[in-house]
This record gives C-alpha cells, structure tokens and sequence, in this order.
C-alpha cells in the first residue's frame, strides 16, 4: 500500500521496503524516524528549490546518512559520513543499481555535512543535505507549512531530539576524534568530550613539515 505523508509519496518498490527493514533491524529508533523525516522534509525542501530527485535515490540516502554512528556500520579510522556513504553503495549495487546512480547517493551521503557545496550538484545530493539541515538545524523551517511539518512529526515524532541526536554523535565518533578535523563533527566532540580541542587548520599549516 502506498504511503504518504505531507502529500509526499513513500515509493512502493522493493527497494524501499528492504531499505526501511534494514534500517530498522539495524539503527536505533531515534535515527530510523530522523531519516524518515530526513526524506520527507528533503522532498519538501526539493519542491521549493523547483528540484526533483529520484525519491528511491533520495529515500536511500536519507535511510543510510547517519548508519556509519552505529556500532553495525562505524568504522574506527573514517569519517562517519563515509561509512553510511559505503553501506548505501554497496545496498545498491547489490540491488541492481548501476554505478552512477549508487555513486550519486555515495556523495549525497558523503557530502551531508557539508554546507553550501550539495546544492550545486545533483537533485538527490542537494535534498540530502537540505532535509539534514532541515531536521536537525532547523534551517529554512519558514519553507514549509505548519501543516507539512506537523504532519511529518506526526508519523515520525522528535521528542527530546536536540539531546538525543547530539548523544548519538558524540557515541559515533568520539573513538575517531582524528576524522573529524575540519569538520561540523569536531564542534560536538568539543562540547561533550572533556579536553578534547579540535585540530586548528593554521597550526597545520604552521607547524608542516615545510622550511620557509
């Protein structure tokens, strides 16, 4: 049966079930229903920016963003965005995906974090990023109606998420502090990890092995 939300259609298609049954089996509740929002809130954001993403690309995406803060798909010596960017390549290959396709949800994921730069590319990379920061910064809520957003919420509520989802970063890679130099990620581990500072980028360049 098909399922929409916010008048955004949920793809009924073999992909789409077995992303939200891994997903489920695999994350925790509190990133299974950010993604979900993640997806539609990309959607909506998409319409507003006159894009139209593939919605299985862009569901995809959205399932697999956060995988890599999970114990099932973290790796101890890269980026977690990399290790989500991984697990949902390798779904799709193993679907029948061909290369380009699973490589444009490769950099949706991979890129998420990254401001400005993801709505320069593709549509599917552009609505990962903008139902991100949609969900978990607020950015361009006016976008949207009072009733989309609470319709969304509805089917996939956010109690006590600011904590939460901050707790689920700090878990995800406060054992790699090394990858998240030059990154959004080094912000949470400065709050929540005692002593930790984030790698300064001109102390790099300072302090590199070049004579000057």
């Amino acid at each position: 049966m098909t399922e929409t939300i916010a008048g955004v259609v949920i793809p009924d298609t073999k992909v789409i079930a077995d992303a939200t049954d891994l997903i489920k089996e695999t994350s925790t509740p509190l990133l299974y229903h950010h993604s979900r929002r993640v997806f539609l809130f990309g959607t909506l954001q998409a319409g507003r920016l006159g894009l139209t993403p593939d919605p299985e690309l862009l569901y995809v995406a959205a399932l697999f963003h956060d995988t890599g803060l999970v114990p099932a798909y973290r790796s101890n010596d890269q980026r977690f965005e990399l290790d989500g960017a991984g697990q949902a390549y390798a779904f799709l290959r193993d679907h029948g995906y061909g290369e380009a396709e699973a490589r444009t949800v490769w950099t949706a994921i991979a890129l998420h974090t990254t401001p400005e730069v993801p709505y320069q590319m593709a549509p599917e990379i552009a609505a990962t990023t903008a139902g991100v920061e949609t969900d978990v910064l607020g950015l361009r809520l006016d976008n949207l109606t009072a009733d989309e957003i609470g319709e969304v919420t509805a089917a996939h509520p956010r109690p006590d998420f600011k904590r939460q989802i901050l707790q689920a970063f700090t878990d995800g890679f406060a054992h790699r502090p090394d990858t998240t130099f030059g990154t959004v990620n080094a912000d949470v581990l400065e709050h929540f990890v005692p002593g930790f500072r984030h790698t300064d980028f001109v102390d790099v360049i300072e302090n590199s092995s070049w004579p000057e």
